[in-house]
């Protein structure tokens, strides 16, 4: 466990806990402002934002205090940045929670919704956690790399700022040293992409499977790992190429000179979101999607 002081006082003492919905937090650090003082508009943010979060209970080990919740976007891939743009702030919204022993990152939906998708980062795994601007930078120890979560809200900026000067990144690793996946029915780590849990047996929605739909299918790869969104808009543009082509390739058929601009342009523009599609559709796969819809957490097959 790792160990740090807030107000001059160790979490998980008992001193300034209370439970919000259930959930057990520091209330004098999370209703307070950046300098440690008591705002009822903190208050009210914060217990929204629990609100939120409910499904993250049996994730915490006991006497495990949240101190803080906050909103920004998952790490985007050098692949996304280029082919979704400023998209990413709609499509990798996600929830950070900072508690005292590790950070929960939780990708969501365009509303801040679960998605059965949950990661953990230990402090101890970590040789640095800093604010750069509006950015959460983390520097994984054992030379991991680093992980940029991107827009946190600017309501929790300054008071994360305060959190990371106080927190210790000593501690038992257990073998963790960068972001791991936790399975939602059971909560083990998952270090790698696998089909299903080995603990839970909890199966997950492939990348191959991703992959194969999103070669034979209009946005069949999205669909399949339920981003409805980014599925009609590439179903929308592959059709809109293939029409075109179609159309040119006709003419052409029918003696007609064609307008090679058109078909110059739905074959770039299937050419491009193809592979994209295709590409994309593995890395998110890579977030371990569950098949069925609905999870239900499995406190038996926890292994503490």
């Amino acid at each position: 466990m790792t160990t740090f002081t807030i107000h001059g006082k160790v979490p998980g003492t008992g001193i300034g806990q209370t439970k919000v919905f259930g959930l057990l937090v520091d209330r004098e650090f999370m209703f307070s402002n950046h300098r440690e003082k008591y705002k009822p508009r903190v208050e009210k943010r914060q217990r929204k934002l629990i609100t939120q979060i409910s499904f993250i209970r049996p994730f915490l080990e006991p006497d495990e205090t949240i101190l803080l919740v906050t909103t920004g976007h998952s790490p985007p891939t050098v692949l996304e940045k280029l082919g979704i743009g400023w998209l990413f702030i709609y499509l990798k919204r996600s929830l950070l929670i900072f508690t005292d022993r590790r950070i929960f990152h939780v990708p969501t939906t365009s509303t801040y919704r679960y998605r059965n998708s949950i990661t953990q980062i230990p402090y101890a795994s970590c040789e640095s956690i800093q604010m750069k601007r509006a950015n959460l930078v983390v520097e994984y120890r054992d030379g991991k790399g680093t992980e940029k979560f991107l827009s946190l809200s600017s309501r929790e900026k300054k008071k994360i700022r305060e959190l990371l000067k106080i927190i210790s990144f000593e501690g038992p690793q257990r073998g963790v040293s960068r972001r791991v996946h936790l399975c939602p029915q059971c909560a083990k780590t998952m270090y790698r992409s696998i089909s299903s849990c080995r603990a839970c047996g909890l199966k997950f929605k492939t990348g191959a499977a991703a992959t194969w739909l999103a070669i034979l299918l209009p946005g069949g790869g999205y669909f399949y790992l339920r981003q409805p969104f980014l599925g009609f808009v590439t179903a929308l543009l592959e059709i809109s190429a293939v029409v075109l082509i179609v159309i040119s390739a006709g003419s052409l058929r029918d003696g007609v000179s064609p307008n090679f601009l058109w078909l110059g342009l739905g074959v770039l523009m299937l050419g491009l979101i193809k592979p994209f599609a295709v590409v994309h559709a593995r890395v998110l796969a890579g977030e371990f999607v569950p098949r069925p819809r609905t999870v239900t957490f499995q406190a038996e097959a926890v292994e503490m």
